[in-house]
C-alpha cells in the first residue's frame, strides 16, 4: 500500500507536469493543485497561491460566471465558455474555460476541475476578421464590387448581395451558368464572357474585362468582370470572380471625353494661338495654331518645352519675364503687343494676353496665354500709315499747283488784258507793231506755262508706264553723247564711275529725263572761274541703289532755300534762263517711280543730288 504523502506528492507531481492549463479546487473552491502552466497563465505566485478561495485568486468576477461554479459543485457540467482577465500590464486576455465535477473513488463530488486556454490571440483574430468583413462590405458597397463562385462539380452559381444589387435583382435570386451569361449585352460583351468562362474551364486561364450588361430592369452598365480559376490536385474546380460597377465613371469619363473632344475643337479651330504654360514657363498645353505657327505635326512636340527651348535667348528672356510677373503679381497682362522671333529670324507681331491660372486652394499653378497674328494689321496699318502720308503730300501738292496754275494763268490773263487795252487806245501804228509784238511774246510765255504744267500733271496722273530694268552706266553715256555739243562748248566735263554691273528698275523716259536735267543744271550753273566737271557713281543702301549726281557749280545756300529747292517756279540764281521748273518735275518723276532724292550743297564749291532707285517696288 502507498502512503498517503506519497500519493499527494505523486499526484501534485503530475499535475504540474500537465501540458495544459489545470487547476484543481475543493468543495470550498481552496486551491489544491495547479499546472504550471495555469499559474503562468494567471501570473499567481507559487509559493502563496495553494489553499486560497477562487475568488481571492480572482476578484474581478460576474454573476454568471459565479453561479456556474456552484452548478459545477452540483454536479452539472457546462460547455466552454470565455472569459477576459487584465494581466499585470493591464493587457485583457482571453481564456476559454472549463468546468467539471471533481469525484472520489466513491463517486462523490469533492470539487471542481478547471481547465483554461488562452484564446487571446484567436479572440484578436476573430476581432480583425470581423473588422474585415466589416471593411470589405464597406468597400463593396462604396466601390461597387461584388462577388461570385461558380463550382464545376455541382454547377451551382453564388452571387454575393452586391453582384445581386448591381444585377438589380431580388436577394432570392438564384442564378446559373447561363443566366448569368445572358445578362451580358448581346454581341461584344456576350461573345467576350462566355470565351472566358469556357477558356477558365479548359485551359485555367484568369480574366478581367470591362463589358456591358443588360440589368434585369431593362438598364446598360458598364461593369468589369474578373475570374480566376481555383484548383484541386491539379485540376480547377471551381472558377471564383468578381464583379464592379463602373457605369457612372465610364459615363463621366465619356462626357469628359466629350467634353474635351468639344474644348479641343474649339482651341483649334480658334484664329488665335493658345496655350498653357506651368510655374516654370513650360507648355502644358497648346492648340493646333500655335503647333502650326512654330512649324511642328503636333503639341507632343512641343509639351514640356519652354520659350527658350524654341525662341532666341534674348527674346525668350522677355517672355519668361512677362511670365513672372504675371504669376507673381497674379493680375493678368491683357492685350499687349509683343513681337516672336524665331530661330529662322522670322518675325511676327501678336496681341498677347496672359492670365494666371489658380488651383482650388487659390494658389497660381500657371497661366493661360492667347495670342492674336497682327502682322498683317500691322502691315496694313504701316500701309495706311504711307498712304496718308503720299495722299498728304499729293494733296499738298494740289494745293500749291492749284495756286501756282491760278497765279501764273491770272498774271498770264493780266499781262493779255492790259496789252490789249494798250493795243485798242493806241493810234500809233508803230507803237501798235510794238505791242503786238509783246502780245506774241505774251503768248509764248503762256504756252511754254501750259507745257510745264501738262508735263507736271502727266508725270502725276499716267500710272500705266512700267519699270524696267535698265543698265545705269549706259544710260549716263548715252545723255552724253546726246550733249556732247553742249559738254563741248562749256568745256565741261562728265565722269561715270558707274559699275556696267548695276541695274535699276525705271521708267526710261524718266530716267532719261532726269539724268539730262542734273547734268546740265550742274553746267548751267557752273562757277565763272573754273570750268565744270560732273561726277557720277552709285552706293547700294538697304533697299535701294543710290545715284549721286556732284557737281563744281555755283551751289546752293540750303539753309536759306532748303525747303523751296524743289518747289515749282524756284530759282536760285541770276541766270537769265532759269525758269524753276527743271528740278520740280524731277522730283516728280522720281517720286512716280517710288524713290526720292536729297540733296547737300556748299555756296562756291558745288552740288551733290542724291537720287534712291527703289529695288522693292
Amino acid at each position: 500500500m502507498v502512503p498517503k504523502k506519497v500519493k499527494e506528492y505523486q499526484s501534485n507531481y503530475l499535475v504540474k507536469q500537465l501540458p495544459t492549463s489545470t487547476a484543481f479546487f475543493d468543495k470550498k473552491l481552496r486551491l489544491l493543485h495547479a499546472s504550471d502552466r495555469w499559474i503562468n497563465d494567471f501570473e499567481l505566485n507559487l509559493n502563496t497561491i495553494f489553499g486560497k478561495n477562487i475568488y481571492e485568486i480572482f476578484k474581478e468576477t460576474d454573476t454568471t460566471w459565479r453561479r456556474r461554479i456552484k452548478d459545477c459543485l452540483a454536479g452539472k457540467v457546462y460547455d466552454s465558455f470565455t472569459k477576459s482577465f487584465n494581466d499585470s500590464h493591464d493587457n485583457k486576455k482571453w481564456f476559454e474555460w472549463d468546468l467539471i465535477p471533481w469525484y472520489n473513488d466513491e463517486e462523490d463530488i469533492i470539487g471542481i476541475i478547471i481547465n483554461t486556454k488562452d484564446v487571446s490571440q484567436i479572440r484578436q483574430k476573430e476581432k480583425d476578421f470581423i473588422l474585415l468583413q466589416s471593411l470589405l462590405k464597406e468597400k463593396s458597397e462604396i466601390a461597387k464590387i461584388g462577388s461570385w463562385i461558380f463550382d464545376l462539380a455541382t454547377n451551382e452559381v453564388t452571387w454575393c448581395d452586391m453582384t445581386k444589387t448591381i444585377h438589380e435583382v431580388p436577394l432570392d435570386f438564384v442564378p446559373n451558368v447561363e443566366t448569368g451569361i445572358e445578362f451580358y449585352k448581346q454581341g461584344h460583351s456576350r461573345n467576350t464572357i462566355s470565351l472566358a468562362v469556357s477558356n477558365a474551364i479548359t485551359k485555367g486561364t484568369e480574366w478581367n474585362e470591362k463589358l456591358q450588361i443588360i440589368t434585369a430592369t431593362g438598364k446598360e452598365k458598364w461593369i468589369i468582370a474578373a475570374g480566376k480559376p481555383l484548383y484541386k490536385n491539379g485540376e480547377v474546380v471551381s472558377i471564383f470572380g468578381t464583379f464592379q460597377d463602373i457605369d457612372s465613371q465610364v459615363t463621366t469619363s465619356i462626357e469628359v471625353s466629350k467634353n474635351e473632344r468639344l474644348l479641343k475643337t474649339v482651341l483649334d479651330n480658334l484664329p488665335l494661338n493658345v496655350f498653357i504654360k506651368d510655374l516654370d514657363s513650360k507648355k502644358v498645353l497648346v492648340n493646333k495654331a500655335e503647333c502650326d505657327y512654330l512649324g511642328v505635326d503636333g503639341p507632343e512636340s512641343l509639351l514640356g518645352k519652354d520659350d527658350f527651348d524654341l525662341y532666341p535667348k534674348e527674346h525668350a528672356q522677355i517672355s519668361r519675364n512677362e511670365d513672372l510677373a504675371v504669376m507673381d503679381s497674379r493680375t493678368p497682362m491683357i492685350g499687349q503687343e509683343t513681337t516672336s522671333v524665331k530661330e529662322d529670324g522670322t518675325s511676327t507681331t501678336f496681341l498677347t494676353s496672359k492670365i494666371p491660372l489658380f488651383d482650388i486652394d487659390n494658389a497660381v499653378t500657371g497661366l493661360v496665354g492667347i495670342s492674336m497674328d497682327i502682322t498683317e494689321l500691322k502691315q496694313k496699318e504701316e500701309d495706311l500709315k504711307n498712304l496718308m502720308k503720299v495722299t498728304t503730300e499729293q494733296n499738298n501738292k494740289l494745293i500749291n499747283f492749284a495756286h501756282i496754275v491760278s497765279h501764273n494763268l491770272r498774271s498770264h490773263s493780266a499781262n493779255f488784258s492790259m496789252l490789249l487795252g494798250f493795243l485798242e487806245s493806241e493810234k500809233d501804228a508803230e507803237e501798235r507793231k510794238s505791242i503786238l509784238s509783246m502780245l506774241v511774246t505774251a503768248s509764248d510765255n503762256l504756252l511754254e506755262t501750259l507745257e510745264n504744267l501738262n508735263d507736271v500733271v502727266s508725270i502725276n496722273t499716267n500710272t500705266s508706264l512700267n519699270k524696267t530694268p535698265v543698265v545705269l552706266r549706259d544710260r549716263i553715256e548715252k545723255i552724253g553723247e546726246n550733249l556732247s555739243a553742249f559738254l563741248q562748248n562749256n568745256n565741261a566735263k562728265v565722269i561715270n564711275r558707274v559699275s556696267d554691273e548695276v541695274s535699276v528698275s525705271v521708267i526710261p523716259a524718266y530716267l532719261d529725263s532726269i539724268l539730262m536735267n542734273f547734268i546740265t543744271n550742274g553746267i548751267k550753273y557752273k562757277e565763272p572761274t573754273r570750268d565744270p566737271v560732273i561726277e557720277l557713281w552709285v552706293i547700294k543702301s538697304k533697299n535701294s541703289t543710290v545715284l549721286s549726281i556732284k557737281d563744281n557749280g555755283l551751289g546752293i545756300d540750303l539753309k536759306k532755300h532748303g525747303e523751296k529747292l524743289f518747289g515749282m517756279y524756284k530759282t536760285f540764281h541770276s541766270n537769265p534762263d532759269a525758269r524753276g521748273i527743271g528740278l520740280y518735275i524731277t522730283k516728280n518723276q522720281i517720286e512716280a517711280m517710288n524713290g526720292k532724292v536729297t540733296a547737300t550743297s556748299e555756296v562756291g564749291k558745288g552740288t551733290t543730288f542724291n537720287i534712291f532707285f527703289n529695288e522693292n517696288d
